[in-house]
This record gives structure tokens, sequence and C-alpha cells, in this order.
């Protein structure tokens, strides 16, 4: 028992692993090997895992549309967006469209149809002469992908250009001198030494350094005075000295003459020395004078003071109103920035999404053209000149040109070597000069009156005497090749043997009397013998330079080539084409003198004035008798199914080749030798019977003659004959068709002696042959050999051979004893005859049955089996009559074993089309030529009806799976004909107007579930064994449900969906989501998605309005039900989220796809209609919250992450944050006094025995909070708030009972799903945002909000620079020193550290100096795409942000501002100042951030400094931008939350703002080059000018207050500077370590922080008093903040007796600030007893 249950567990636990359950291992490259996470499973999980791996989610019953659409219809008609909830009453209709050809008539004979007999000529026709049937869906342009829409997405050339920091040059700076300057001030610049004062060393001459010095004044009316190590004062000085900090200036000769100094605030001084005395006065006057003026304005600033105090009126002045004055858009309301923003035409995001940028045309459907003439390359040859060496003039005055001295007749066709065979009907061309025709007897004039051409019309057009005599003629070649030869054979009258007719033209002696006597003789025979002809000589030339159709123009024709009389027939021409290219085989043949001039020539396709073979004239066509017509010459195509085309035409020619007459042992005739055949073709064989007049004539005849001649060898009783009569064939043949063949003897000799003899006899009569057409009901094609009888008696066709010498018919006297002496075959190219056994066959039992015969199931299925040896090009060539005969046998049949070959020989068809690569002949037929035929319910069946319950038996899995295979294979056919059928059924029926629930009976209802349960199998099981055919399944499927919302009950379609989604499970193998959201993907592309999903509120009782709506923000049941599609879909993502990244990939690319297809709908553009939308798509903030910390990273990477490799969480710190590094080179340790800038902003704290670390002197880090990845760190509560939450319902919801991934999501994941929820965002409408945000629990809220705040780290802009580097793959950018702005981590050393090494190791090489890398355009593009998107990533989240903080202001003010919620929300507005933002972004931040500060004083100026602190230091780093605008708008920002803070203390102070401003500065120092420079004093000036320009706080120490605070600022600057100069001599920097101390008096923390750096600096030179003495001062400092907090007796007035010194400790500034201090009493002892 216990071994049985080990095995069963064992099993289990086995199949939870092979179900590839990402929760516990994952798959490592192809070997599946599987990697156990190091967690202990307990009991309890490992049943939960396998119970969750293998449970299917519960399926929800979709809702009944019909029904509810009825119900509900008040409430819809109603709904002022009523379009979005109903279909079109006229979604599709049916036409009609003209079959438009080539030809000016049809080319079916006018009484072809009469005639036609036979069902399957009759079928033929009625295929050319119908039009096309179409299905129209009115909405179609809507139901593919967004690429597909109909409005093409908006250009982006149109897109703003935003102007970013990161982009502006690295090296460039303003002009430092003008940079903030003030004009009209005191200015003055020259060159002074130097001296370095403040140092223990006596300042010598030697330590003077020559500096160019350039005093100006600041926009704040301050001065400054900048040095220079040259005059180039454009860029940013060594250093400088501000002016307001000096106290006096005077001179000191003591080290130097002309030297003056410089004596400051904090005791030190600068020593300057001129080159003479008036200049050295000049500068002590100037200076002296400035420090004058600046005295008057302190004292005037003083009395404003004071009047303050005195000054009853402003003590009234309420904060709110001076903020009026300030800020007037914030007094109207801060709302109207906010709707302004919000209005304003804004990009849509997915415009800017790369994946709306890709061209991709993978999902689009092949565009589907009617079935039209198709030719392969087109080549037209113009006939010129035949011109022979040996001429005279022919008239018999002599008076005339010169010509040849016979008429020559050249007939041109094309032969191809490599295949062997002749590929073009002939060609015949009359070239001869006019007086040469005279010379031949005149033909009797016959009329256009037999066959094709009796119709009237076409006599108007076309004029005989214009077709007499062509020139110019059209080839096709469907194959082209340089094997093809272009053959002239030229023919003369008949006049004796080749050889001595040719005789006089191969002599190169220019003899008048040899042309005379060829003359003479020329013009006998001509009289005589001018009908017969004979070979004379050939040429040939190539056509093609190469198998792409090029011509060889320039090739020309070969020599003349006498033809030999024994080399006659078509295969020697091709032996002989064989050496054509080998010169010495060539030289052989005797060479006739003479010149072919033909040219070649490319067929433009709008080229006017042609007939095609049948004479039939196009559309461009001039009925004028003088202009030339072309012709088209006959291609004969190869009987291969790749290069046959659907007819679309009639045409039913036949070519006749008699070849060879074997006569030489025949004993019925004398004389047999010159044979002359002629052949006519008869339709009886009575005695007096016509032939009918169908044969094409020759050039100078009549059109349609009613016989015609062979060419005539002289003296050969076995002649060879190459030549071909075309023949057109009556419509409908019958079995006394036949060919007759007439032999005679031609007398060719002429004697002048015959005066004596009997009359002349030309010819006589030596035989006749006789061919019948049809054979089995089939034309005969294959070559024959037929006996010569010596007698034409009547009734001859029934001649039969009964055997025994016994005979049937009339008597014949047959030559040779009836052996077969005459070779002769045909070759047909008809449209309306098959030479198919198997096609006519089954024609003709349809045909019998359908006339009355009794139809038995059993023959038929014969006849039915029979066609699938039916040959290809046949199939190809009569594929829309052979469909529409095989489906209306399938209507009519009556048994199912019919129906279901039926259906096989069509998916043989089908088959067959595509293996040939020919599918779109299919789709043509579907689209254009299918009609169901006309429905009569007592007789007919449907074909959808019928064609679905065949599907359905060929899909079970007993039948022949090779035949079901391809019907997988090939479905789309089956499913597009079934729905054309259904759309055609129901308007042809009026059944359209019917509810949907009536329009088809319950059987068809049947059939369709059963095919769909009956193909599910084959999808899910075969997709291994023959992929193939389930994706093809699969897809055909979709289109095919997707196609029935319009024709049938749509809670009907709604269950096949869920019989289909029923089949597939959570954990199935990769391709089985594939083909899942492939299904979902089609089907959600359906053109009335929207309406489908009833976007509509679904409340009980009264008719509910969208005012008090109860949205749905998780994927509750109900909402599953009511919004079936979407929730679906949201279900299926929220699934696939659970699984493997290529899944993921696949379930977010469809739902992205498809919120960018609404976004660019153009029926849906209002905002409401959007906002409509968003309401179906709620759910998803719901699915994204669940996933949050998957989605919550920050580091943007700038390569794609390997799919194969996953980044353990453990192995990065808890937090990753965006750092720009310094320059490699600059190691961290070599940098100046690193760890004492770092000691004060939070960076490192190096000695931590004698300083507590900042760390824990503040507890909240002010910028700890930026870089905190998860939000539930603050939040104790968060898993004790789930109960009342959103996700209350969440077990019917997304993921059901499975288990929640941890691993994070890759960056193109997270892109995609921000996208989507940024879409939603901005759609949905404020009211639905309140709803959601009140039902939303707090967890719920911050995990919103960390959400939005991951959406501006992974759409921030990195740069061109970056782009650039990213094309290139090279990597990060190792940034230029001073393009650097952005903060380090202050709580990362280790990290950061690391990641200095990292960059250092990095090639120098790789840093960007001014190019943009290899493709400026690309780069420029990528950079503007992604530049506007960070904008409105920015916008939108601001817009949120913005409405959050005015719905939820009294949540966010708990506690005074300082609650979880206000932290989270702070953080988001500061991670806007962290990040790239663009001007335009920032500009509305600064806005938004003054209606935050407005909105929320108390969390910026009570309780703890952590966000002042952090918004300070964020400010100020914007003050030191590149871009002028942006300091502008941080100083005024800087300015406001200083005058904020003024306010809020009642007009007393800013004294909170005052101390986080400079601690931020201090901080700045650390961490961002060039801090100092003049950027950042001239937005100091921009902040001291407000504070005077301010009227209403004029009366108040506020504006020298602020002055004081940039002093400060400016000083501390000014000593960072002087220290980094004085980095070498320790005296110099620890007194400008005790002036940095002085200056930060007020600031216990930073002032400790000096004075531990001061002693440090001391023990280190081993000067122990001075750091005993630094000691004391720190122990004072503690002594007086204790004493201020109650909690010590003495100040620091208890160490007066050490040092008088000590009351410096005493200016400590008393502010709510000092709480985040935390010292206590245990500091005191220590710091006294380190001495």
């Amino acid at each position: 028992m216990g071994c049985t249950t080990s095995v069963i567990l064992f099993k289990g636990i086995r199949t939870v692993f092979e179900r590839n359950c990402a929760y516990m291992c994952k798959q490592q490259g192809e070997n599946n090997a599987l990697e156990y996470t190091a967690y202990h499973w307990t009991k309890e999980d490992s049943e939960l895992l396998i119970s969750s791996c293998l449970a299917k989610p519960k399926l929800i019953e979709p809702l009944d549309y019909e029904n509810v659409i009825v119900q509900k219809k008040t409430q819809i008609l109603n709904d002022c967006l009523r379009e979005m909830l109903l279909f079109p009453y006229d979604d599709f209709q049916t036409a009609t469209l003209r079959r438009q050809g080539r030809y000016m008539c049809s080319t079916v004979p006018a009484d072809a149809q009469e005639e036609a007999q036979s069902l399957f000529v009759t079928e033929c026709i009625k295929t050319y002469n119908s039009d096309w049937h179409l299905v129209n869906y009115k909405f179609e342009d809507y139901s593919g992908e967004f690429r597909q829409l109909p409005n093409k997405v908006a250009k982006l050339d149109k897109l703003p250009v935003h102007v970013y920091e990161v982009d502006e040059e690295v090296d460039k700076d303003e002009d430092a001198a003008s940079l903030g300057s003030q004009k009209g001030g005191i200015t003055k610049h020259g060159w002074l030494y130097k001296g370095n004062m403040n140092s223990a060393i006596s300042v010598t001459m030697r330590s003077f350094k020559r500096r160019f010095f350039h005093l100006l004044q600041l926009g704040d009316g301050s001065y400054n005075l900048n040095f220079y190590k040259d005059e180039k004062i454009s860029k940013e000085p060594k250093g400088s000295i501000f002016l307001d900090s000096c106290m006096g200036v005077v001179q000191n000769n003591k080290v130097r003459r002309f030297a003056f100094e410089l004596k400051m605030q904090d005791k030190s001084s600068y020593l300057l020395a001129a080159d003479s005395e008036a200049e050295m006065e000049e500068w002590i006057t100037i200076l002296n004078k400035i420090l004058q003026l600046n005295f008057e304005a302190a004292m005037q600033e003083k009395r404003n003071g004071d009047s303050h105090e005195d000054d009853e009126q402003s003590k009234l002045e309420g904060s709110g109103s001076s903020l009026d004055s300030y800020l007037p858009e914030l007094a109207k309301s801060t709302r109207e920035a906010e709707i302004k923003l919000k209005s304003e035409s804004r990009v849509k995001l997915f415009y800017l999404d790369p994946d709306a940028q890709k061209l991709d045309f993978t999902s689009a459907e092949p565009e589907v053209k009617p079935f039209e003439e198709k030719f392969g390359k087109r080549i037209l040859v113009k006939c010129n000149d035949l011109s022979f060496n040996l001429q005279c003039c022919v008239a018999e005055n002599e008076e005339g040109p010169t010509t040849n001295v016979e008429p020559f007749f050249v007939t041109l066709s094309l032969f191809d070597i490599k295949y062997n065979r002749k590929i073009s009907a002939d060609f015949h061309v009359d070239l001869n000069h006019f007086s040469v025709r005279q010379m031949l007897a005149a033909t009797s004039p016959a009329l256009m009156n037999g066959g094709r051409q009796s119709s009237p019309a076409l006599q108007d057009i076309l004029h005989e005497a214009a077709m007499q005599y062509p020139k110019q003629g059209i080839f096709s070649v469907t194959c082209p090749h340089p094997d093809i030869f272009l053959v002239a054979r030229i023919e003369k009258v008949l006049q004796g043997s080749i050889t001595h007719g040719a005789e006089p033209y191969m002599k190169s002696s220019d003899s008048s009397k040899v042309a005379q006597k060829v003359l003479k003789n020329a013009k006998q025979a001509c009289q005589r013998l001018g009908q017969y002809r004979m070979p004379f000589a050939w040429a040939a030339r190539t056509l093609f330079k190469d198998a792409s159709g090029n011509l060889d123009k320039n090739a020309r024709f070969s020599a003349l080539y006498r033809q030999d009389s024994n080399k006659l027939s078509n295969d020697d021409m091709l032996k002989l084409l064989a050496d054509f290219r080998k010169p010495e085989k060539m030289a052989k043949l005797p060479v006739i003198l003479g010149n072919l001039d033909i040219t070649i020539d490319n067929v433009s396709s709008d080229f006017p004035n042609y007939v095609n073979s049948s004479y039939i004239p196009m559309k461009q066509f001039e009925t004028c008798s003088k202009t030339p017509i072309t012709f088209e010459v006959e291609e004969f195509v190869p009987c291969i199914p790749k290069h046959t085309q659907p007819y679309t035409i009639y045409n039913n020619h036949l070519y006749v080749y008699p070849k060879y007459l074997k006569y030489d042992s025949q004993k019925s005739f004398a004389k047999a030798r010159n044979i002359a055949i002629c052949i006519e073709f008869k339709d009886s064989d009575e005695e007096d019977s016509q032939p009918l007049k169908c044969i094409y004539g020759r050039p100078g005849g009549p059109v349609f003659t009613r016989s015609a001649f062979a060419a005539v060898l002289h003296h050969h009783q076995n002649p060879e004959f190459y030549d071909e009569i075309k023949i057109e064939l009556p419509t409908q043949l019958h079995e006394k068709h036949h060919l007759l063949f007439t032999f005679f003897h031609v007398s060719c000799d002429n004697s002048s002696k015959g005066s004596t003899k009997k009359k002349d006899v030309v010819e006589t009569q030596v035989g006749y042959s006789w061919l019948p057409l049809l054979k089995d009901g089939r034309v005969v094609t294959s070559e024959q050999h037929v006996p010569v009888s010596a007698n034409l008696p009547s009734g001859y066709l029934g001649y039969q051979e009964l055997g025994m010498g016994r005979h049937y018919g009339p008597e014949i006297k047959w030559v040779d004893g009836s052996k077969p002496l005459l070779k002769v075959s045909t070759h047909l190219v008809s449209t309306v005859y098959t030479q198919d056994q198997h096609l006519h066959n089954f024609f003709q039992y349809c045909q019998k049955t359908e006339s009355g015969a009794q139809a038995l199931g059993s023959e038929l299925v014969k006849y039915l089996k029979s066609l699938h040896a039916m040959e290809g090009h046949v199939m190809i060539a009569f594929l829309p009559t052979i469909l529409n005969q095989l489906f209306r046998v399938l209507t009519r049949a009556a048994q199912e074993e019919v129906a279901v070959n039926v259906t096989r020989v069509i998916i043989h068809v089908v088959a067959q089309c595509h293996e040939e690569g020919l599918e779109s002949h299919l789709r043509s037929y579907v689209k254009y030529a299918y009609k169901a035929e006309p429905y009569i319910a007592s007789e007919y069946k449907t074909v959808h009806e019928e064609l679905t319950k065949a599907m359905t038996t060929i899909l079970k899995p007993s039948a022949d799976f090779l035949t079901s295979n391809k019907l997988l294979k090939y479905s789309w056919f089956f499913f597009d004909v079934l729905i054309k059928s259904m759309a055609q059924h129901l308007i042809e029926n009026s059944k359209v107007k019917l509810l949907r629930n009536q329009r088809f009976p319950a059987s068809y209802h049947h059939a369709v579930e059963t095919v769909v349960n009956m193909l599910m199998p084959h999808i899910t099981q075969k997709f291994r064994d023959n992929p193939e055919a389930s994706k093809n399944a699969n897809h055909s499927l979709a289109v095919f449900i997707k196609r029935c919302f319009t024709f049938m009950d749509r809670g009907f379609v709604f269950k096949q969906i869920n019989n289909y989604i029923s089949c597939f499970a959570p954990g199935d193998p990769k391709t089985l989501f594939e083909y899942k959201f492939e299904f979902l993907r089609v089907v959600c592309n359906h053109e009335h998605y929207i309406p489908l999903n009833l976007p509509m509120p679904f409340g009980k009782g009264r008719i509910q309005r969208y005012q008090d709506l109860q949205l749905d923000y998780s994927l509750t049941d109900e909402f599953c039900r009511n919004h079936f599609l979407v929730g679906l879909l949201l279900r299926e993502v929220g699934t696939a989220l659970q699984e493997f990244r290529e899944v993921r990939l696949i379930a977010i690319s469809v739902l992205k796809n498809l919120l960018i297809k609404h976004s660019f709908d153009d029926r849906y553009a209002s905002r409401s209609h959007q906002a409509r939308i968003a309401t179906l798509y709620l759910p998803l903030f719901g699915l994204l919250i669940e996933n949050v910390q998957r989605i919550n990273v920050r580091d943007v990477s700038p390569f794609p992450v390997n799919p194969g490799s996953t980044v353990k969480e453990d192995s990065l710190p808890a937090a990753t944050p965006l750092v720009t590094p310094q320059k490699p080179g600059i190691a961290p340790d070599g940098s100046l006094h690193k760890e004492l800038f770092g000691a004060i902003s939070g960076l490192a704290s190096p000695y931590t025995t004698s300083t507590p670390n900042i760390n824990s002197v503040r507890n909240a880090d002010s910028r700890g909070s930026l870089i905190s990845t998860d939000s539930g760190n603050s939040l104790p509560e968060r898993n004790s708030e789930k109960s009342n939450s959103l996700d209350k319902h969440q077990q019917s919801g997304t993921l059901g009972n499975s288990v929640v991934r941890c691993d994070k999501l890759d960056q193109s994941e997270i892109k995609s799903l921000l996208m989507c929820f940024l879409y939603i965002l901005k759609s949905m409408s404020d009211d639905a945002l309140f709803t959601y945000w009140n039902k939303a629990s707090t967890s719920e809220l911050m995990d919103f909000f960390t959400i939005s705040e991951v959406c501006l780290h992974q759409f921030q802009y990195m740069g061109k620079r970056y782009i650039a580097r990213n094309q290139e793959g090279l990597g990060p950018i190792v940034h230029d020193r001073k393009s650097q702005t952005l903060p380090v981590s202050r709580n990362r050393t280790g990290m950061m550290h690391a990641r200095l090494q990292q960059l250092g190791s990095l090639d120098n090489s790789l840093t960007f100096n001014h190019s943009y890398g290899h493709s400026d355009a690309d780069v420029l593009h990528q950079s503007l795409l992604e530049a506007n998107i960070a904008t409105e990533v920015c916008l939108t989240a601001l817009d949120t942000l913005s409405l959050f903080t005015l719905a939820f202001k009294n949540q966010l003010l708990a506690d005074h501002g300082h609650n979880p919620l206000m932290k989270k929300v702070f953080d988001v507005y500061l991670c806007f100042l962290q990040k790239h933002q663009s001007e335009t972004a920032l500009k509305n931040v600064f806005t938004a951030l003054r209606s935050f500060i407005y909105k929320f004083p108390s969390t910026f100026y009570e309780g703890r400094a952590d966000m002042c602190a952090a918004l300070c230091y964020e400010i100020l780093k914007c003050c030191n931008s590149k871009l002028s605008s942006i300091r502008t708008e941080a100083s005024q920002l800087l300015y406001f939350l200083m005058r904020n803070n003024f306010d809020y203390t009642g007009k007393k102070s800013f004294v909170r703002t005052h101390l986080q401003v400079i601690i931020s500065v201090s901080q700045l120092i650390a961490d961002v080059v060039g801090i100092g420079g003049t950027r950042f004093q001239q937005s100091l000036s921009i902040i001291n000018n407000c504070a005077n320009s301010d009227r209403l706080i004029k009366h108040t120490t506020f504006s020298s207050d602020v002055k004081d605070l940039t002093k400060r600022i400016r000083t501390v600057l000014m000593a960072t500077a002087q220290m980094k100069e004085h980095e070498n001599d320790p005296e110099m920097l620890v007194d400008l370590q005790y002036s940095l101390a002085k200056s930060y008096a007020s600031t216990p923390e930073l002032r400790k922080t000096w004075l531990d750096s001061m002693a440090r600096i001391h023990v280190k030179n081993g000067d122990l008093s001075e750091a005993a003495m630094c000691y004391v001062h720190v122990t004072a400092l503690v002594a007086e903040y204790l004493t201020r907090k109650g909690m010590f007796r003495q100040g620091c007035t208890a160490f007066r007796v050490i040092t008088p010194n000590i009351d410096e400790e005493a200016s400590m500034m008393e502010d709510v600030g000092m709480q985040d201090v935390h010292f206590n009493e245990l500091p005191l002892p220590a710091s006294l007893g380190l001495n």
C-alpha cells in the first residue's frame, strides 16, 4: 500500500515539474534540465501547487447577448454613445461587379450559349460570362490589426521637438561673463597677482600666481570678482571672490609691491598685487565703492526689518492674499493649469510606441484580385523588310523601284531548345512590295462570314483590308530564358526543287541577266502555281539575355540558311538550333545572300490597336481602316500546374500539323511526286457537304478560308511538312466533325512544247484521308497515323473494319492496303473542352443525372473518386467551373457518402493549388466567383450546412488522417466558403431582417458547434507532429468565429469561444499558448469588438446612467460575463503573466496591439468614446497591482536582457538607482576629501567612532525615499488592509487559485504593460478614476503610484548620445565630466565604487565627443520618438497626480502630511525632477509643484524635514541646469518655497527652508561637478531679485534673510573652490575648514561635521591641541543643542573657561528641524574623553 502511495505521489510531483511550473523550476536551454529553487516545500505547499498548476481556470458562462440587447433596448437607445453598443443595420451586403476584360466585347460568341449542349461546355461558357459576386462588409477595414486601419497613423514629422538638458553639448558653456550679469553696473578687468594668504607659511613672492581678474555685477546687484588663467572670460572662472562677504580693501606692501588685501567676513583674506601703483589705486577705489554700495543696501534692509515689527497692517495680511498677488494662477484655481494641460493638443502615446512604428505586414491578408488573363513576358515583333541580293524591277515597263524578283512569305514562331518544343503558334507575314504582290493571281475576296467573325458589330470595327498584311505581332513567353529562339521560315511560290530555286540567290556576282531569267520563271510560276508554296530558307535569333526576361534587343537575325528538303520538320529545326551557338557547325550550312530586318521590343501596358489570337479587338482600338493592326500570337503554355492560369475567356482553337506522308510504295496512282495536301474542316461526310469556313487565312487572302495547303516538296514521294493550320472550332462539337486531307500531285513543268499536247493539268488528286475530331467525347490530340483512300464515297466516316475481310460502311479503295501512310498531329487550345478523361466522365455523368436519369449514389461516388486522378494543370485551368459543379452536387447530394466524397475532392483540389503555390486562385474564387445556389427548402440544401457536416465527418478520429490533415492545413478555404454561403443565404432569402437567433436552423447551430469541438483535438494534439496544419486550422477557425459575429446569434458564438478556450490549460506548451492568443487576437480584431463587449452599466432595477456607475476594477465573474471578450482576454493575459517569458510576450503584445487599435480607430476618436472604451479595461489596474513587484524595475537596461538568463533577485541590492557615474580615471579615493563631502551628503561615514552616521542622525534620509523600490517597506498595514480592498473578489478574478510568481518581468514586457496602463489612465474619465481611488485600499493606492513612478523610470529620455551608443551596441555611455548632473546615490558606497571601477575599465575611446554615431537620421528619429514618449508619460503622470492631490487632500494631510501615502505621492513628484525631462515637461512639473506646496504646506514646514530636504536638493540641482529657462523656473520655485515657508510661520522666518537649502548645497558640492559655476550664481541672483521685487514683503526681514542665505551659499562655494586649490597645503586647508564650519554656525549637524573633519586633519598633522580644541567645540555644540531641547542644564557657556571662542556655538538657529538631530548626553563625555 505504502509503495503504491509513494509511486502516485512521485508521479504527481513529476507531473507538476513537467508542466513547466514556473514557480518551482525553470527550463534551461533545450535540455529541459530542472533547477529547483532553494525553498523548503511543505506538504501543504506541494498540494497547493499540484492543484493550482493542473486546475483549469473556471469558465464563465457568457451572457445571452441577443436577449440582453432586447431587454436593455431603451437604455441602449437613450445612451448618447449608442453607436458603441449596437451593430450597424447595413453591416454587410452582397454586390455584383461587372466582369472587366481587355476586350471591346465578350469573348464568347453570340450564339455559343444556344449551341452548347454538353454540360461542361455550358458551364464553362457560364463561367466566362458571369459577373463577380461579392460580399461587402461595410466596416471590414476596421477588422484587422491597427496597422490595417483605414486612417493611416499620423505622420511623425509633425512631432514637436523637445529640448532636453542631456542633449546639450558636453563642453558647451554659456558665456560666463555675460551669464546673469547686469548691464549698467561697475565693471573692470585686468591682470593681477594672487597670493596664498591664510597660510601659516609666510607668503613669499614665489607663491603669487598671475591671474586675469574680471569684476562683474550679478543679476541681483551683487558683485563677483572672477579670476581666470587667461583672458578668455567666456569660460568657467578658476575661482571667484564674492564681494558681499568682503569687509574691506586695504593696501598691504609687506610681501610685495603694489599689493592690496581683501578682508572677508570670516576673518579670511585675499592678497592681490598689481603691476603698477596707479593700477593698484584704481582697483582699491573701485572695490571700496562697491563695498560702500553694499553697506548702504544692508542698512536699508535693516530699517525695513525694524519697521515691519511696528507695522500691524502687514501682520493682518493673510498668507493667502500675498500668494494671490504672487501666484495669480494659484489663486484662480490650481485646477486651471491642470485642465489646460489635459486639454492641450497632446500626442497619442501609442503613436510614439516603437511597435506602432514598425512596419509589420505578417498579419495582413493578401490582396485578392479577380481572375484575369495573365501573360508571360510579352514581346512586340516588328517585321520591317526582307531583301535578297538578287534584285531588279519587276514592272513590265521597267519603271518602278528595284525589289526582290519574286514574292516571298515569312512565318515566325518561337522555339525553346531547353525543353525541345515549339512554344508559339505561327505568325505569317507578307513583306513583299506592292508591285511584287501583283505577280500573284488575285484571290477571290471572301467575306468574314465563317467561324467566329459573323458578328456585324465586329465587322464594323475590324476592316478586312487593315488585317490583310500584318506586320506586327505580340508573342508571350511564360518562362523566359536565353535558349528561346525566334525562327523565321521563308517560302516562295512552288517552282521546282529547293536547291535549283536557291542557286541564283547564292551567287555573289551581280548579274542582271540572272535576275531577269529568275523573274521570267517566277512570273510563269506565279500565274500557274500561285497558290502553292515551297520551303526556301530559314533564319533565327535569340530573344532573351537572361532568365529574367530582359530582351536581347541588339541581337540580329542570323544569315539566311537554305532549307534542306530532308530536314524540314520542327524536330529537325530544334536540332539545327541546338548547334546555333557553334560556329563550326553553322559554317557548313549553305547560305542565301540576303537580309531579314525584324526588330523586337517590350510591350507597354497601354499598347493600342491589337487583336487577340481569336481576332477579338482590345478596348484601346481605333476603328480606322488605315491604322495597322497588331496580332497577338497564341503561346503554347507548358502543361504544368504552376504555369497554368484559370481560364477567363472563351477560346477554342485547334492547330493541325500534317507531318509526313509515306507514298513511295503506293500503286494506286501513276504520278505522285510533288504532293500538296489540302486541309479542310467538315461537319458532314455527305457527298455535297461544304467544308466549314473556319480556317484562319494567310496574309493577302481572306481572314477565314475553307481550306489550306501545306508547302510542296519537289520530286519527293515521302514528303515532310512543317505547316501549322489554325482552326476556329465550333462551340459544340459532335461525332461528324472531322478533318479531311486531300492529296494532289502538282505538275511543276510548264514546257513550251506543250502546245501540241492536251490542255495543261496543274493538279491531280492522289488520295484522301480523314480524322474524326472526337473520340470518347473528347478532342483527339495525340499524334495520329491515318490510312489513305483513293476514293471518297458518301458516308465515309461510317466505315468500320469488322475483321475477317469484312467491314461496315461504304466501299473504300485503300492506298497501299490501308496502311497508316499519313502522320498527323493536332494541338487543342480550348477553354471549353477538356482532354482529361476523369473530368469529362464526371461532367457527363452529372449531365445524365440532371436530364432525368436517376442518380445512383455509388455510381456518383465512383466518378467523384476518379477526379482525384485528374491532371493538375486541367484542374487549375477549369478551377471555377469544377468547384461550382462540386458545390452544386454537394447541395443536391441525397446520401452522406456523396457529400463526404465531394468534400474530399474539394480538399484534393485545394491542396493541389496550395502545393503548386497557386492559393491566390482559390482566394479569387471564394471572393469573386463563388455563388451559392438558389435555395429551395424542399429540393436543395445550403452549402454552409452540408459542408460543415461533411467537414465534421472528415475530422472524426476514425477518418482518413491524410485527408483530415489536408483539411486542417487548408481549412481557410472551407471556412471562407461557409462565411460567403451564410452571407448570400441571409440576403437572398431575406433572412437578414430576422432576429439573430432565428436566422439559421438549430441543425446548423449544432453543425457549427460540432465542427468546432471536432477541430479542437486536432489543434491541441497535432501541433508537434503537424505544426503547419494545426496552426492554419487554429487561425482559420478564429477568422470563421470572428465573422460568425456578423451573421449568427452572438451569444452562441461566445459559447463557441468558450468551447475553444476550454481545450487549453495553464502550463501548456508554448505553441498552444501561441495558438490561443492568435485566436484571441483575431477574434478581438472584429470591427464591432466594442459593441460585442457592451460598454454600459449592468445594474439591477432602474435604467442606470453612467454617473451612478458601479465600475468593475477587478475581473469579477460578473464583469467577465457582461463584457465577455475583454473579460476573457484580460483573464488569459493574467494567467499568461504567470508563465515563462515567451508566453508573456505573446499575451502582452495581443493586449497592447488591441489598445493601440482602439486608440487609432477614427470611429472612436473623441474623448468620450475613449473614456467609454477605458471602462472595459479598468480591471487591468488590478492585474498590474497584483504583479507590481514584478513590474517595479527602475534601472533602465540599455541592452535587451538575454531571455535565457534571469538575474536572481538576491544578487541585486534592494535599490538600484540610476546613477550617472564619474568620468573614468578619477578614482574615488583620489578625489578631494570625498569622504568629507560624503559625510555631509550621507554617502559614507568613514569615521563612525567619532561621528554618528548622518543616516542615523536623520532617520528618514532625505534621499532614501527616492530610491526605495519596495513600496511596501513603509507599510506595516499592507496585508491587513487587503480584506476590504478591491481584490476581495479576486478568487474569481485573474489568477484563480494559482501561485503568483515573483521574478521580474523584462524591460520590453514592462514597457508594453505600462503603455497599456498609461493609455487607460489617460483615456478614462476623472469620475472613473475617483471611483477607483475611493474603492482602493491604501496599499493599492501605494502600488498604483509605484506603477506611475516606474513609468517615469522606464520611459525616461536618456539622450541622443545614449541612443547612438545603443544603436551601435557599444554599451552605456561614459559621460564627459561636465555633462554629469544627476546625483550619485548617497547610501550605496560599495555599489557606487563597483560601478565606477566598471566604468573605469571601459576603453576611453568610447567617450562621446560631439558625433551622434553611425546613422544620424536613425538616431534623430529614435530620439524624437523617445523624447516625445518621455514628455507625454511625464504629463500623463502629472495629470493623474494633480487630480489625486485635489480629490484626496484630507487623506494626504493626515498626520501633518507625514504619512506613507503622502510620502509615496511626493516620491513620484520628486521622480519628475530626478529624471531627464524636457523643457515643456519641466515647466508643467514646476507649476504642479507650486500647487502641491501651496496645498500641503505642513508637509514641508512641520514635523520631519526629510521631504523639504529632498525637494530643496532637487530644485537646487535644477538651478544648475544648462537650460536657462529651467534655471529660471527652478529659482522661482525655490523662492516660492522660502516665501511660502515665511508666510506659513506668520511672516516670522523661513528657518526650515533656509537650513535645508544650506544642507542641500553641501550635498551638491559632493555630488555635482561644477555646482559653483556661473549658472548656479545666476540662479542665486534670480532668487535675490524675486525677493527684492516682491512688494508685499518690502517691510519685512524676508528679503534680507534671502540675501543672507545666498551670501552663505556663495561663501560655501567660494571656500570649496579654495579648498580644491589648496588641497596640498594642510594649514591652509584647516583654515578654510574653519571658515566653512563658521558659516555653518547656525546648522548644528553641518557644523559638527565640519568640526569633526577639521579635528581629523589636525590629528593627521600631529597638531593634537588644535584637534582637542575642535572636540571642545563639538561638545559645546551638543551641550547647547541639549540645553535648548531642555535635556541639559548648561549650554556652551559652561565651556567658556576653556576658550572665549566657544560663544560661536550659541548662534545655532532654532527650528522644528532640530528634531531631525538626535544628540543626547552620550556624545558629551565621548567627545571630551578623546583627549
